[in-house]
């Protein structure tokens, strides 16, 4: 995936005022730890406002009128969650309002970080890890233990209630 391509989006983003958290492995690598990726996951809140301020940032970086596809309701259904494929290049943006029971947007814990000049609301370590820890690919559970290397232990602990 071309790193200015994702901070094209970003800024997007940004400039537009979706509420929005990067996740997946682009969060690991703004989080300092190298992971190749084909894909953007991005959690955003479902609310019609947000969706329609998602498909302007959308719409400023591609030329695509299927970006009018991305809709609330779809994103509020029993399968929360879109794959964009923009029209050229070689990769995709996976948006996802939840993930089953297991985590909504608003549960997505977050930091501002900077990249190239790009600010960007990305998932933290402890955010990371604990959407990582238990999947059934390998890969994920390694990128926890990579997670739990670099960062502070303690970002395994339960959180307080």
């Amino acid at each position: 995936m071309e790193l200015d391509t994702v901070l094209e989006i970003i800024r997007a983003l940004e400039t537009n005022g979706v509420e929005y958290a990067v996740v997946g492995d682009v969060a690991i690598n703004f989080q300092g730890l190298a992971r190749a990726t084909v894909d953007l996951d991005l959690f955003v809140s479902g609310a019609a406002r947000n969706i329609d301020r998602l498909r302007v940032a959308l719409q400023s970086v591609f030329v695509d009128p299927s970006i009018d596809e991305i809709t609330a309701e779809d994103l509020a259904g029993e399968y929360p969650a879109i794959q964009y494929v923009p029209p050229a290049g070689d990769f995709h943006i996976d948006i996802v309002t939840r993930l089953g029971d297991a985590f909504r947007f608003e549960d997505i814990e977050t930091e501002e970080l900077e990249f190239e000049g790009v600010r960007a609301r990305v998932a933290t370590p402890r955010m990371l890890y604990r959407m990582k820890k238990d999947t059934v690919r390998m890969r994920d559970r390694a990128d926890a233990e990579r997670l739990l290397a670099r960062f502070d232990p303690s970002i395994a602990e339960p959180e307080e209630g």
